[in-house]
């Protein structure tokens, strides 16, 4: 009776570890690609001998009241991960009204990001009024 106890317990308390772990990190709420004829953010620089097409972006959001609540990760043509940004995304546009713009910043240094459509895609806005936006 008393290891059964104890072993439920055990159980419990693991449990409660992962809840709490998965809530500290971030619940992914959506992920995107980013389009073939966009830029690459400018966190990331090709690598020597790389085209642009050689490389992929994925963009996720997070629900996170702790941390970064963005990621961008960019990965080669076998899906490797070549490099990895965190930030902090700020509607600019109001939700649900598309195209969508959102001002995405790491390390001091902002982009804005287009969402078009309700898409799985997404692109760089080089639009120069936004991006003026967006340091702001």
């Amino acid at each position: 009776m008393q290891t059964r106890r104890t072993r439920t317990q055990k159980y419990v308390l693991g449990f409660s570890f992962l809840i709490c772990l998965s809530l500290l990190s971030g619940c992914l709420e959506s992920s995107f690609q980013l389009s073939t004829t966009s830029r690459l953010p400018v966190w990331f620089k090709l690598p020597a001998g790389m085209a642009r097409s050689d490389v992929s972006v994925t963009l996720n959001y997070y629900s996170n009241p702790f941390g970064a609540n963005a990621k961008l990760i960019l990965k080669d043509k076998s899906g490797n991960v070549l490099e990895m940004v965190k930030g902090n995304d700020v509607n600019l546009t109001e939700p649900g009204v598309y195209p969508a713009y959102v001002r995405l910043t790491s390390n001091g240094v902002s982009e804005v990001i287009e969402h078009q459509r309700m898409e799985p895609i997404f692109f760089v806005s080089n639009d120069p009024k936004l991006r003026n936006q967006a340091v702001h």
